[in-house]
Parts: C-alpha cells; structure tokens; sequence
C-alpha cells in the first residue's frame, strides 16, 4: 500500500556559524545532547564512525513526554556542508513509511542558515486506522 508523501523545510540564522554547526552534526552528534538536553539524551553510534557516510546512529530522545529512539543511517557532504540521516528504524517509524531528515548549512550576505528539510511518507494503512477511530 502507497504511502502519502511530504516535505517539511524550516530555516534559521545561526549565529555561532555555520561551519560550528556542520561540525557538530557530521561529527560530534553525540555532543548535541549536551546542547539541547531536554529533549535528546544521547546519540549513540551503532555501526562505523561518527562522521563518516554509512555509519548509523541512534538518538534518544524526548517527544510529547515520552521516551523515544531513532535509528539512522547517515551520508556526509563536506563540500555541501550537509548531514543526511536515513531513518531505518525507531518509534517515528511506526508512524511513517519513510522518513529522510537533511541539514545544511549555507551562507547569505554574510549570515550562515541552517535549513532543515524532511521527506516523509505516511503509512495509508495507519491513515485509514486513524480514519476509523
């Protein structure tokens, strides 16, 4: 069964720059928990080396109060200054048939943005579950 696909795409200035935020994401993930605490625990690395394209990873994380985990497996672009995260499993996967989160930085006028974009497709058969509740 086909899924409904859609694109979610947010952008912010950063100001402690961009090549800060590229570094943080392609290769200290698991700092990131420090950052923002109250909503991501850890990210652990499962497969391969943190950085480095087809390493998976996996978050934990907190959504609407309740424990979570995503698994992904991850592509790096230098040149791009890009993070792809692939999700291959965890708790979003049991709403959603797929889901691609993208992060890049690039630079405008001077100011470095971080533009988030996520592919998703929702599962029909949990939209016609939902239907019938």
């Amino acid at each position: 069964m086909a899924g409904l696909a859609d694109k979610l795409i947010a952008q912010v200035a950063f100001k402690a720059g961009g090549d800060v935020f590229h570094h943080l994401m392609a290769k200290n993930p698991n700092h990131f928990a420090k950052v923002c605490s109250s909503k991501v625990q850890a990210c652990e690395l499962q497969q391969g080396q943190f950085g480095t394209t087809g390493s998976v990873i996996q978050w934990k994380y907190v959504l609407e109060g309740k424990e979570s985990i995503a698994k992904q497996v991850i592509e790096v672009d230098e040149e791009k200054k890009q993070v792809t995260y692939k999700m291959i499993g965890g708790d979003l996967l049991e709403l959603y048939k797929n889901m691609v989160i993208t992060n890049h930085v690039e630079t405008k006028g001077g100011i470095d943005f971080i533009t988030w974009t996520i592919d998703y497709e929702r599962s029909m058969q949990i939209i016609h579950t939902q239907l019938q509740s």
